[in-house]
């Protein structure tokens, strides 16, 4: 698609420029209140309308940020950065509050797995729920876990009890998913690096109390704009203002959340190697990644200011900072250092980033194809998880490539064994 015709996508009042293919920043798009600088050439046409959308609200400030994984997402572009001053997007930080990844290096080497490493993937998927499943009354999380987060989420729900009408058992479920996969993307992986060390990788969120937050609070920031929603241009991207009524009900909501899916994951890693280590030789973990958010929001300074910065689809890549970087099933992934670069925000991509929806890769792909591209990885190859297919994902490779600037390699992953919901 020729410039030209993207800028017509993106409306009249947009500018298109690309740049030469000198890294990191490919392309900017003006003609909003501020740009969006873009660190891919592989960009659906949707998205950047949806990017071109968000630059021109009020308070965004100074840029706009599209990782090299960007694709579409509802509200906002899956892979975006946004920063902003005195008000928040919950859609933009989406419904899978504080979703993000884990991951630990084993005291193994590779040659001290098993052959066969079903009877294995087995036993991770008996100690963590996957899909909708959840742990039953009494058992996964630890009590004293379950008391610390307890509080905070009583308090949210006297303030707006509306949050318990939107799922049956609520106050009970979400103790229940503490420690649980869920479905889609999400996955729980063994892994061997450069040096053959064995790690295990995870990736989840805020499970289902994670997602009636952020819902109660997208359709409430709607309410709360009446008739200036009108103005919008797209309804997905009604805000919060700083000051106003439930701003700061929903900044608590919104950290509870984060928390919440923080301490899932911490609490899905002690059960998968609780679990192996009945089935492994005697190991310690020798040293964890990070345990890090890839939809979420923080207060942070940037360019002399202190803003709201929300990450939807990228992780903090902050000078020093440690994060993870997944391939599909069957591709290589990533443990990075961040280098700090203050034109992304200090921020680099959460992932390869889709290339096709999970319709779309349901229509392409045949259970065939699933097993040819996961072939030496131990995993389920069925077709209830074609739309998780390696071929509807962007290249990682490519991905890599295009934040060079923002991220060192620290280690190189290779998977051989994924459980996905």
């Amino acid at each position: 698609m020729t410039p030209i015709v993207q800028g017509f996508l993106l409306g009249k009042q947009a500018a298109y420029h690309r740049r030469e293919p000198i890294m990191p920043i490919q392309q900017i798009l003006t003609g909003g209140k501020v740009p969006v600088k873009i660190y891919t050439d592989d960009i659906d046409p949707k998205a950047l309308v949806q990017l071109s959308n968000m630059a021109q609200l009020p308070f965004v400030h100074g840029h706009v940020v599209a990782m090299p994984d960007v694709h579409v997402g509802i509200g906002a572009t899956v892979g975006a950065v946004i920063p902003t001053k005195g008000a928040i997007i919950p859609a933009a930080v989406g419904v899978d509050i504080g979703c993000g990844m884990n991951a630990v290096r084993l005291s193994l080497k590779a040659g001290q797995l098993p052959d066969n490493l079903r009877p294995l993937r087995h036993v991770v998927e008996a100690a963590v729920p996957v899909g909708f499943d959840m742990h039953l009354e009494g058992h996964g999380a630890l009590a004293s876990t379950v008391r610390a987060l307890s509080g905070g989420l009583d308090h949210i729900v006297k303030r707006h009890p509306g949050i318990l009408k939107m799922q049956k058992n609520v106050e009970r479920s979400w103790m229940r998913q503490l420690g649980t996969l869920g479905g889609g993307n999400h996955f729980i992986e063994l892994c061997l690096d450069e040096n053959q060390d064995v790690w295990v990788m995870l990736h989840s969120g805020s499970r289902g109390i994670g997602n009636i937050i952020g819902r109660y609070f997208i359709e409430l920031a709607r309410k709360d704009m009446g008739k200036h929603l009108a103005n919008l241009p797209d309804r997905d991207l009604a805000y919060l203002r700083e000051g106003a009524e439930h701003f700061d009900d929903y900044v608590d909501a919104v950290h509870w959340a984060q928390d919440y899916a923080m301490t899932n994951r911490r609490e899905m890693m002690r059960l998968i190697l609780e679990a192996l280590a009945r089935q492994l030789p005697p190991f310690t973990a020798t040293k964890e990644a990070i345990n890090c958010h890839h939809n979420y929001v923080a207060v942070e300074h940037h360019f002399g200011e202190e803003l709201f910065v929300t990450r939807k689809g990228a992780i903090r890549a902050g000078a020093g900072d440690l994060g993870i970087i997944p391939g599909s099933m069957g591709a290589k992934s990533y443990i990075v250092r961040g280098k700090g670069e203050p034109e992304s925000f200090c921020s680099c991509s959460h992932g390869a980033g889709r290339r096709m929806s999970r319709g779309q890769a349901k229509k392409k792909f045949d259970p065939q194809d699933l097993i040819a591209q996961t072939a030496g990885v131990e995993c389920r190859k069925d077709a209830g998880v074609l739309d998780e297919i390696p071929g509807a994902y962007k290249d990682i490779d490519a991905v890599m490539a295009n934040q060079s600037d923002l991220v060192e390699v620290v280690h190189t992953l290779k998977q051989v064994m994924c459980v996905k919901g």
